[in-house]
């Protein structure tokens, strides 16, 4: 905190915790499976609810250890196991198994999975909230910095792939190559914040402090509305991220409310 970063960076515990998790596994570090995040959760949240809910749909990816794909797990079938198999980084925590098959966290393979929206919702509109900076100038020289970049890459894979799936099957609409009434084009906007988030360093994901959750927590809602106020009006009639842009490298541009 008093560095201004919120980092770990100086805690020998985290350097030490850091070390061992790459010269030892969950399994041999934590081999009863212990997880308080776990009964955490099932203290929390009351899942027999969330499966009858039909005001609202929800989807949560993991991907399947075994065969690398994802697997997305809808509203109505979710349990607690299912959340943590998303959330399960395989160097910090056991595969979470699922009806036999070992699950890790769904950002390898969908980070999110924008496809089940495609079909199962009434509206061309996806907003989606990205909270790993997508771009950093420079190449990270510390071993922590480069890990941390290596994730923040495969963690943005499939949500760049996807996105440049959308973008392509928009422009062969657009010539009319593909028809319009066959293929729909989704308008797509970003909320994101990285001139915030970038300067938080790799190891400010293990900061646990309430403090700085709470200042997360302000971040995204300050964030959300200047969003709002900006580009609301834009939603149902167009996208509000130049998809042709950001895959020409240049980034993506907010074309104004």
């Amino acid at each position: 905190m008093l560095m201004g970063n919120w980092g770990l960076e100086n805690n020998p515990m985290y350097h030490a915790m850091d070390a061992l998790s790459r010269a030892a596994s969950p399994y041999q570090l934590n081999p009863m499976n212990i997880n308080p995040l776990r009964d955490l959760l099932e203290q929390s949240i009351d899942f027999e609810m969330v499966r009858r809910s039909t005001a609202f749909k929800l989807y949560i990816s993991a991907t399947n250890v075994e065969s690398g794909k994802v697997r997305v797990f809808p509203r109505e079938r979710l349990t607690a196991e299912m959340v943590m198999a998303s959330a399960t980084l395989p160097n910090l925590y056991q595969a979470v198994e699922i009806d036999g098959v070992p699950y890790w966290d769904g950002g390898y393979m969908g980070n999110p999975s924008l496809f089940p929206f495609h079909g199962q919702t009434g509206t061309d509109d996806v907003v989606v909230i990205q909270v790993n900076p997508i771009e950093r100038k420079g190449a990270p020289k510390t071993p922590q910095e480069i890990q941390s970049r290596v994730n923040e890459i495969s963690f943005n894979a499939s949500l760049l792939k996807e996105l440049r799936g959308i973008a392509f099957v928009d422009r062969l609409v657009r010539e009319g190559k593909l028809s319009a009434d066959e293929y729909r084009q989704v308008r797509v906007h970003i909320i994101e914040n990285q001139a915030e988030l970038k300067p938080l360093g790799a190891s400010s994901k293990m900061n646990v402090e309430w403090e700085f959750l709470t200042k997360l927590r302000d971040m995204g809602r300050d964030t959300a509305t200047r969003w709002l106020d900006e580009n609301f009006a834009a939603i149902g009639e167009r996208s509000t991220v130049d998809l042709r842009e950001m895959f020409q490298g240049i980034g993506a541009v907010h074309q104004g409310g």
